[in-house]
């Protein structure tokens, strides 16, 4: 393994405020009660946050409500203008959102730059293209927006999921409040910004952050038409009984549990970069981590050994060092979350492997871990880690890698690597995963959908099918 230098990015590109208020009705407006967000990698504090309470929900919808009469009333052409404007704002922006996101989030700042920014800007750009041509997308002759939109996104991909959500909404005419996560709210306060910059009318898009609490006023609002949430299954569940028998659409993409199946044709070193992408990727904190490594029994020593070299080349640290590969986890509770069930994996008999990898001394850290022997009985091979830990189970037959992998309560993803395109097809085909990778993993583009079965929620982001769920 080579010795790096260090390559760190500048930090001067971003002037981060020492407090933020709550974007409502095209303003920054003060709550009462506020929050501190903090640096996962130092534990520094980045800014005080305000923490919107009900009253303050009341006005961001009020003021989305407003708002909705005259945006959805514009032609698709002039809501386009917008998208457009934003897109080419991120674009510009891109270094400066880039670095905040690593700041906030704790991800390596070479993804936040080179996979979360470019897809940022390319959803609204996306989205955009579809703004004046509803009437074609398959929804009937006269699709109609749905009003007010109550979104809630989680802290793996901040900017990525307000993406996600809002260029849709805009899109389909509808208005928006969102609630960023408690943890990382500096990148859509941010977006805030981008939204005055390019001129969006007041109150389409308003920002209320806090905790969890903010979030569920957003939900139940009455005058809230349509919810969407990223997040834990278990929240997820928590919505989906509130909003039940209100009118309100839900769309819902929650956790996951994938398997990355590799058959004994699959080219190996392919099959590890696609492994090693799956499941340490922005530090495992992803819904489709291919968190469950299936691997065929006869190339599983071979596959296994090339695995941990490769494990050992990964560098974890300074999240705005161009050399990391592995940042810092998100939180302390996430963090203990990952240490706990790594514990139990120990205890209940499964092998635990990490690389020598010396770890900051502040900040919330976790090496790479890799556990043999699990069996499908194995708590960490049933439950979301949301960490860098990757399971590994053995399969004999095709039959069999599609019986394990389809035996879990999730089905958002999964990954299958073979040199034979009818293999690849044919077990796709028998998968119940809403995205099958095929000798590639977590490979993300505006065009396609996505979202799951099961416990891993409903509904689709991205595509002709995102638009469905904004629409009457």
């Amino acid at each position: 393994m080579f010795d790096y230098a260090p390559a760190p990015e500048s930090r001067s590109i971003v002037d981060i405020a020492p407090s933020y208020g709550l974007f409502i009705d095209g303003a920054f407006t003060e709550a009462k009660d506020s929050f501190k967000t903090i640096n996962p990698a130092t534990e520094e504090t980045l800014a005080e946050v305000a923490l919107a309470g009900p009253e303050d929900v009341d006005r961001a919808v009020a003021a989305a409500r407003r708002a909705f009469e005259s945006w959805s009333a514009l032609p698709g052409s002039e809501r386009a203008k917008y998208l457009f404007r934003i897109a080419r704002i991120i674009q510009e922006r891109s270094r400066e959102l880039a670095v905040l996101e690593s700041l906030d989030n704790g991800k390596p700042i070479k993804e936040a730059r080179d996979v979360d920014l470019p897809l940022v800007a390319a959803h609204f750009f996306y989205y955009a293209g579809w703004a004046d041509k509803l009437r074609y997308a398959g929804f009937g002759p006269d699709p109609r927006p749905l009003g007010v939109a109550g979104q809630v996104i989680p802290w793996n991909f901040p900017l990525m999921m307000l993406a996600w959500k809002i260029a849709p909404a805009l899109a389909t005419g509808n208005t928006v409040v969102l609630k960023p996560a408690e943890t990382t709210p500096l990148s859509a306060l941010f977006f805030a910004d981008v939204c005055r910059q390019a001129d969006l009318p007041p109150g389409v898009v308003n920002i209320v952050t806090g905790a969890g609490d903010t979030g569920r006023y957003l939900v139940e609002h009455p005058d809230v038409n349509k919810v969407a949430f990223t997040g834990s299954t278990e929240v997820g569940r928590q919505i989906a009984r509130s909003v039940a028998g209100t009118g309100k659409r839900l769309t819902l993409e929650l956790g996951g549990k994938a398997a990355n199946i590799v058959f004994d044709d699959a080219p190996i070193d392919q099959a590890v970069e696609g492994i090693v992408n799956g499941i340490f990727f922005n530090q495992g904190h992803v819904c489709c981590a291919g968190s469950r490594l299936l691997v065929q029994e006869s190339i599983a020593e071979e596959l296994l050994d090339s695995l941990k070299r490769r494990m050992s080349t990964l560098r974890v640290g300074d999240p705005l060092d161009k050399n990391t590969d592995v940042g810092a986890i998100n939180s302390a509770a996430q963090l203990a979350r990952i240490t706990e069930l790594s514990e139990i994996g120990a205890a209940e008999g499964a092998e635990r492997w990490s690389p020598e990898c010396p770890l900051p001394d502040r900040g919330f850290w976790f090496a790479p871990t890799i556990f043999t022997g699990v069996t499908q009985a194995h708590r960490i091979a049933r439950e979301e880690i949301f960490g860098p830990v990757l399971s590994v189970l053995t399969f004999r037959t095709p039959a069999e890698a599609v019986e394990k992998a389809n035996n879990t309560p999730y089905g958002l993803s999964a990954g299958v690597w073979s040199e034979k395109g009818s293999r690849i097809l044919a077990v796709a085909d028998k998968l119940r995963a809403g995205v099958v990778w095929a000798n590639t993993f977590n490979k993300f583009d505006p065009t396609s959908p996505f979202g799951g079965y099961k416990e891993s929620g409903y509904g689709r982001e991205g595509g002709r099918h995102g638009l469905e769920a904004y629409l009457a």
